[in-house]
């Protein structure tokens, strides 16, 4: 791999983690954090950006940029697990479960989605 490519990964790795923070933070400022929508909001939006790259049929560096660096560490499965362990050691197991099964069926259908869009581009 070359030096521009391990020093866009850097960089678009640091874009990628402050995108997440930024989401993350304006949807648990407006929702609140009861429930973390926060986090289901940049893993399903993170999804369909995947979804996407796939069915646009992104190869070699942008794959590796696009898919691995930005979007993987904009996505965050650490802590969507934390947060559902929070809720089952709480008062809220319901919440865990919840939180468990909607994150997979939205990031699931986000997924699907964005390799629609991106296969008919």
């Amino acid at each position: 791999m070359s030096a521009w490519v391990w020093a866009a990964v850097v960089l678009l790795g640091g874009a990628g983690a402050i995108g997440r923070f930024l989401l993350d933070t304006l949807v648990s400022g407006r929702a609140g954090r009861a429930f973390p929508l926060g986090t289901l909001a940049v893993n399903a939006s993170g999804a369909l950006l995947l979804g996407l790259l796939s069915g646009l049929a992104a190869t070699g560096d942008v794959l590796l940029l696009a898919g691995t660096a930005t979007i993987g560490s904009y996505t965050t499965f650490s802590t969507w697990m934390l947060e559902s362990h929070r809720l089952a050691e709480g008062s809220a197991p319901g919440g865990a479960a919840a939180n468990l099964v909607l994150s997979l069926g939205v990031g699931f259908a986000a997924a699907l989605a964005g390799h629609a869009i991106g296969a008919s581009a």
